[in-house]
């Protein structure tokens, strides 16, 4: 069984955990440092199992990405509880801060939805993966997916317009 070697998974590593870290980071609901912390939970895992890998690595720590997400907030309860500052009062965005606060709505916006639905949404649309790539990647069926895809654009548009109708 020959897997991935320690330089071969060095390499992507380094070529590929920017992108890999936006991924964890709006499954993780925009939250920066449980990005962080998924991505390198996840490298370490991915690294020690290396040799197991007979496919494509990238589809493999996706996949890891969003599983280890899911099992995130499954034990979120044991954690000690974070008290989020309020937020400050809203600016005009004029300019490409508006393309930053447009990202940071949707990040808090994709943290409201249950896991599975954010890792399908995450990986259907911020990825780019195909119905069948993202039920391979998830281990569910294609139906799966376009069920949880609907229902959770159908969460985020009830959302932004609750957001709209706030502002």
């Amino acid at each position: 069984m020959a897997g991935i070697d320690a330089d071969e998974f060095s390499d992507f590593v380094t070529h590929r955990s920017a992108a890999l870290l936006s991924t964890a980071y709006l499954l993780c609901g925009g939250d920066r440092e449980a990005a962080r912390d998924l991505l390198q939970d996840v490298l370490e895992r991915v690294y020690l199992r290396r040799r197991r890998v007979t496919g494509p690595l990238e589809p493999y720590v996706r996949a890891a990405l969003a599983n280890a997400s899911a099992n995130r907030w499954r034990t979120r309860s044991r954690r000690v509880l974070e008290t989020p500052l309020e937020s400050s009062p809203e600016q005009g965005t004029d300019g490409p801060e508006a393309a930053v606060a447009d990202r940071d709505q949707v990040a808090r916006a994709l943290g409201g939805l249950p896991p599975r639905m954010r890792a399908v949404l995450v990986l259907r649309f911020f990825d780019d993966l195909s119905e069948a790539e993202t039920a391979a990647a998830l281990g569910c069926s294609t139906g799966t997916v376009k069920s949880q895809t609907s229902r959770g654009l159908d969460r985020l548009r009830t959302l932004f317009d609750t957001e709209a109708v706030i502002q």
